[in-house]
């Protein structure tokens, strides 16, 4: 058994989980799951630079993480940054600031390394459930990853297509304009097309969505009162019904967004952009699906993601 922290720190959120690993039994036991809006990639997309107060929020959470580690005695942590700090030139200064809380060297990993961390998260508790190949996508602020395979990736991808960064580029109005919406979803249709040349999303048998966006879309179809994990967890929804609520959600301006019970407050004015990007993968792989002579009537939400193959990772290293 041995006592993990994995963190994870994107273009939206910082999240940490701590967790007893158990290589053996192939278990792994939360002690602590928790969620940060930090919004680390504000304005990246803009100026390819990090925001000294979006850099304040993020070392200010993770100095909060280091407290929590020390306190539950963790044996090993690993600090995964993605898309956000990717594009950042100014990425030594986010590294040397985490190391000093941390005591850990951060490690900015590339789209590929993202996309197999997050197959090994959800694939983990999603096997013998439903049938391969699983289509794995990680719907994040500044990419999205998407990753195919059965018992291990065949083949992934990453785009530059999320919540936060669509939302910054195009979805200004409240609620956004057909115009906007137009342009958000070319920029997605585009990255889709160039994906498809890397991950043959026709031989998908089961879609799955992590992260925050694809989990509020869920909690939104589920008609949930609060958001409750252990309802989005494994939730299997029908294709036309997750297209249904990414179009309202869509729709919707921030004061009717702000009030939905399951909303966290700092996805409300990204979650727009969110449900697009979902609409249109659900809606691309479903075609391509069709085109292969297949059918994709239902989409998997897991709550299990990059954190859980980071946890992962660390227990099995040499």
């Amino acid at each position: 058994m041995t006592r993990v922290a994995a963190i994870d720190c994107g273009t939206n959120s910082i999240r940490l989980l701590v967790a007893d690993v158990d290589l053996e039994k192939k278990t792994l036991t939360d002690l602590d799951r928790r969620m940060e809006v930090v919004r680390l990639g504000q304005g990246v997309d803009r100026t390819g630079r990090i925001a000294p107060e979006a850099m304040a929020r993020t070392l200010e959470a993770a100095r909060r993480y280091a407290d929590i580690c020390t306190e539950l005695d963790v044996e090993a942590v690993r600090f995964v940054a993605t898309s956000a700090s990717r594009d950042a030139e100014n990425r030594q200064e986010f590294v040397d600031g985490i190391k000093d809380a941390l005591g850990v060297e951060p490690e900015v990993v590339g789209g590929e390394e993202e996309a197999f961390l997050s197959f090994r998260g959800a694939t983990g508790v999603l096997a013998g459930k439903h049938p391969g190949p699983f289509l794995v996508v990680d719907l994040g602020g500044g990419s999205t990853e998407m990753v195919l395979g059965t018992t291990s990736p065949v083949a992934a991808y990453s785009m530059d297509v999320g919540c936060v960064r669509l939302t910054e580029r195009h979805l200004h109005s409240d609620p956004p304009t057909p115009q906007e919406v137009a342009a958000a979803s070319a920029d997605v249709t585009a990255a889709l097309e160039e994906a498809g040349k890397v991950v043959p999303f026709g031989r998908t048998a089961t879609l799955v969505g992590l992260a925050g966006s694809v989990t509020t879309v869920t909690a939104h179809a589920l008609d949930l009162v609060r958001y409750d994990p252990a309802q989005i967890d494994g939730a299997v929804l029908p294709t036309d019904k997750v297209l249904a609520s990414c179009r309202t959600l869509l729709g919707l301006s921030r004061e009717r967004r702000e009030v939905l019970p399951f909303m966290h407050p700092g996805r409300v004015d990204v979650i727009g952009a969110g449900a697009l990007v979902w609409s249109d993968v659900v809606g691309h792989v479903r075609a391509e699906v069709g085109r292969a002579g297949g059918r994709l009537a239902t989409v998997v939400t897991s709550e299990h993601d990059i954190l859980d193959g980071i946890a992962w990772s660390i227990a099995e290293r040499p």
